[in-house]
């Protein structure tokens, strides 16, 4: 959510950062309603006075004779006049926060302006892509060859892009999972949480899945909603609160299934394990002051890209472009993996930094050290740490063998019980 205030003060930089975001100007049609508004805001206070004033003067009156009678009547339709007004007054309101819940954050100053992942910016590759001495398979190919990846009974039970995984790569997946929790709480201070996945409407609200996304994500037929990321419950944990500066940042993780239509992605990635309706994630929200953000923002990235360079699995990072962000990020690094198979890097994090803009939407508050009553908009970052079914695919093709069997990362072997080699 946007600061209206400060849409009053900086109009013209307002409609830049959206131009950036390749959206026509809108300053001066909020500033427009914000006016009509406060000039109705201001008769209000002006027919409030004239009603209490006339209200006195009917007591001193006593209530009689035709002055008193005609001062009622003015009171009555002064009554009438600021109880119509005061409707209209929340109608304007609310059609101004529906305008503005509409809008996207804006992008900082150093992201690159374009209009799509074209204008990308790679900051960094990490690792050397493995020289095979046979063509490397895609990662359904291994996994239905194993037999341990079944895409036909998953889609008998639920349809297309969803997937069975049996054996040893469902506990795979399962160390793979439990390997990124004991990182990110054992060696970066994340405090592991494990949170609701149906939530209202409010939490995705607060988040900006929601009112525009709604085809994007899953509902109950009882107004719950499935999360598409672990982000709304973590970050929804700051909703309504004040919390104290000292105690900031709150660094959160959590592992849970995730759901999305994939509406927007008809046609792309419809074979193996890739663009899934339900997958698992290992969510990062960190919940800093103003001063902590762009620092968080970077620790951030460091911790998703540790999991990576202990896996051994070569990637990229990128400066997301103004086009190429989500709605709710002002700045997005997303971190892309080497697959063989694809001869490319596919995104496997994206870490965001929210500034304000969820926080503002959620109420979300922190009191300055030393102040009582002065508080200020937290900011909100999140991150995948990693996305797991994604670095599940990433073991699978960087690790495959000649013979179809798929070697066991080090890093994972105690999580699987000293297994180094899956096999049919």
């Amino acid at each position: 959510m946007h600061d209206l205030k400060w849409i009053r003060d900086n109009a013209a930089a307002f409609d830049e950062g959206l131009r950036r975001r390749g959206l026509t100007a809108q300053a001066a049609a909020i500033l427009e309603a914000d006016e009509r508004l406060r000039r109705l805001q201001t008769e209000i206070q002006t027919w409030l006075t004239r009603r209490n004033e006339a209200s006195r003067r009917i007591g001193a009156l006593k209530g009689q004779g035709a002055e008193a009678e005609a001062l009622k009547a003015e009171v009555g339709d002064l009554k009438e006049r600021i109880r119509l007004a005061e409707g209209e007054i929340a109608t304007r309101g609310e059609d101004i926060e529906s305008q503005l819940a509409t809008i996207p954050n804006l992008p900082l100053s150093d992201v690159p302006e374009g209009p799509d992942e074209s204008a990308n910016v790679e900051l960094r590759r990490v690792g050397q892509p493995r020289a095979f001495d046979f063509m490397p398979q895609s990662h359904d190919a291994i996994g239905r060859a194993l037999g341990l990846m079944d895409f036909e009974a998953a889609s008998q039970i639920s349809g297309a892009r969803f997937v069975v995984l049996k054996g040893a790569l469902a506990r795979l997946e399962r160390a793979l999972a439990a390997f990124m929790l004991d990182l990110h709480t054992g060696e970066f201070g994340y405090t592991e949480v494990s949170p609701p996945i149906l939530v209202r409407d409010q939490a995705l609200y607060g988040t900006g899945q929601l009112p525009k996304f709604a085809e994007d994500l899953f509902r109950t037929r009882d107004d719950y909603w499935l999360i598409p990321t672990a982000e709304v419950p973590l970050t929804n944990l700051a909703r309504e609160r004040i919390l104290d500066d000292t105690a900031l940042p709150l660094r959160l993780t959590a592992l849970t299934p995730c759901f999305r239509s994939e509406a927007g992605a008809a046609g792309r990635d419809t074979r193996g394990m890739i663009r899934q309706h339900q997958f698992y994630k290992v969510e990062l929200v960190s919940i800093t002051t103003p001063e902590q953000s762009a620092d968080e923002h970077e620790r951030m990235t460091a911790c998703a890209e540790t999991v990576l360079k202990r896996l051994g699995l070569p990637y990229r990072v990128m400066l997301l472009s103004t086009g190429d962000m989500g709605f709710a990020a002002a700045k997005t690094y997303d971190i892309e993996v080497w697959l063989p198979a694809e001869n490319t890097y596919r995104e496997i994090s994206s870490c965001s930094n929210c500034g304000d803009f969820q926080a503002r939407r959620m109420k979300a508050r922190a009191r300055p050290m030393g102040s009582r009553q002065q508080t200020r908009f937290v900011h909100t970052l999140n991150g995948s740490g990693l996305a797991v079914g994604r670095t599940l695919v990433a073991v699978i093709e960087n690790y495959q063998e000649a013979d179809g069997t798929i070697t066991v990362p080090e890093a994972l072997r105690p999580y699987l019980g000293g297994l180094a080699r899956i096999e049919p």
